[in-house]
């Protein structure tokens, strides 16, 4: 960050939250010449950051002398219970901000004009995100992926004037940006999700929409049509040229019998993109190449950029084939829409599901329980989603834990001839820090079950 040393010089920041965005926000802002002060509410993170020479005090007695508060995304403002550093700085007057905010007027303050890309939905942001960074790079052109996705946006390199950064937006980051001005936005879908934070529906739709709320005539905004909210949304957008994009349906871009198609013709066989099964991934894919296409890659780049693109870890990603059964880690399914997308890419499945259900549980994915063979529940709610099952006539069992559910998954699958898929469709946070510690323990004990098993592939 030395490009921005003198930046921020003169300004007052306070930083709540010091895990994965809030502390490379406060050595960056410091970095570029602010003041700052640092808090969280866990002593060992208080202690990390103060061995990396962060000031670190409580704020809420002093909040009214900053000039902006830099919230990290998991910490409330609102809803459901304003945390009391973020009320006091509300009384105050002072903004409330997202690192990406921040790092956006650093770049521009620095006279690099650098396109910014934004990427949100209710589900295949991530995959998006870096199927089009991925795109950009096959085309040779400077990009620099983050934001929700990780790294922190505050983690990124600097680019010049030809460079691109590819930032997931979550709707925590976008109800905090006041100024940034994205080139090229996309929206994928919305669905039923955070509704504690944001209210209600209407609410969530308001924070996913203001990705679009700074685009100009020059910018881009990309829409998926494929549900009823996200394309009454594609009908409201004014100001920027608005690119309809579809997993299934006739748009501007969109899927046809497994092939991506724009009004010029198809642009690439979907089905030789491994890493890019189903109709979920097929409007993933046309998000990323009308982004792609907007900041003007060719055809033929972004054909490559599809074809070569490797996936992400934790989605529909193989992990494993044990006795001939193939096992799926989509731990980042942490909602029914997100892993109704996976269930969908197969006939037969052993389903392990469970966690912390969201509002709705599993009701949703009733036109996919006749392709369940059996489910093996695990986590806080398993339960619940057990009844859900069993009002169903679905086969199922409550075994608890991880550990408990790949082996069994194994056997049935063995005799039923079907895939193991964990899609969880809960949240992690009643056994696991997050969705990426949970799909690691199941990668893990896939592969230590293969090593156990003769006939591994």
């Amino acid at each position: 960050m030395s490009e921005f040393s003198t930046i921020f010089s003169g300004y007052r920041f306070a930083v709540l939250g010091l895990s994965r965005s809030g502390l490379p926000a406060a050595r960056a802002l410091a970095e570029m010449g602010a003041e700052v002060w640092a808090w969280d509410d866990a002593e060992p993170a208080r202690a990390r950051a103060q061995a990396e020479g962060i000031s670190v005090r409580e704020l809420s007695e002093s909040i009214g002398q900053y000039h902006a508060l830099v919230l990290s995304p998991g910490i409330p403002h609102l809803l459901p219970k304003p945390h009391p550093i973020a009320a006091a700085a509300r009384k105050a007057g002072v903004p409330i901000l997202s690192d990406a905010e921040l790092f956006y007027r650093a770049v521009r303050s620095s006279g690099s004009r650098a396109r910014f890309v934004g990427i949100t939905g209710t589900n295949g942001k991530s995959t998006t995100t870096a199927l089009l960074a991925h795109i950009l790079k096959t085309a040779n052109i400077p990009a620099a992926a983050g934001g929700n996705l990780g790294p922190a946006t505050f983690s990124l390199p600097f680019l010049q004037d030809d460079g691109v950064y590819v930032l997931e937006m979550s709707s925590y980051m976008l109800e905090r940006i006041e100024t940034i001005r994205f080139d090229g936005a996309a929206l994928l879908n919305l669905s039923p999700d955070h509704i504690d934070r944001h209210g209600d529906m209407a609410g969530y739709i308001a924070a996913k929409r203001a990705i679009f709320a700074h685009q100009t005539t020059d910018d881009t905004a990309v829409i998926g049509i494929d549900d009823a909210p996200s394309s009454g949304l594609a009908a409201e957008i004014c100001g920027p040229q608005v690119v309809r994009i579809s997993g299934e349906k006739d748009a501007d871009i969109f899927s046809k019998e497994g092939v991506l198609f724009d009004r010029s013709g198809a642009i690439v066989d979907l089905g030789e993109a491994k890493a890019l099964p189903g109709v979920h991934n097929a409007q993933n894919a046309a998000a990323a190449a009308a982004l792609a296409f907007a900041l003007g890659v060719s055809r033929k780049k972004v054909a490559e950029g599809i074809l070569t693109f490797p996936g992400l870890a934790h989605r529909q990603e193989i992990v494993g084939k044990v006795d001939g059964v193939v096992f799926v880690n989509d731990s980042k399914a942490t909602n029914a829409d997100s892993a109704a997308r996976a269930l969908a890419c197969y006939s037969r499945v052993i389903w392990i599901a469970g966690g912390i259900a969201k509002a709705g549980g599993i009701a949703s994915l009733a036109p996919f329980f006749p392709r369940i063979v059996e489910a093996l529940l695990i986590g806080r709610d398993a339960p619940l989603l057990a009844e859900t099952l069993a009002s169903a006539g679905v086969p199922h069992r409550v075994v608890h834990t991880l550990a408990a559910a790949v082996p069994a998954a194994l056997e049935r699958a063995r005799a039923a001839g079907a895939a193991v898929l964990f899609s969880p469709a809960c949240a992690s946070f009643d056994q696991f820090e997050n969705f990426e510690a949970r799909g690691e323990q199941f990668r893990d004990l896939v592969q230590g079950l293969a090593a156990r098993t003769e006939g591994v592939c």
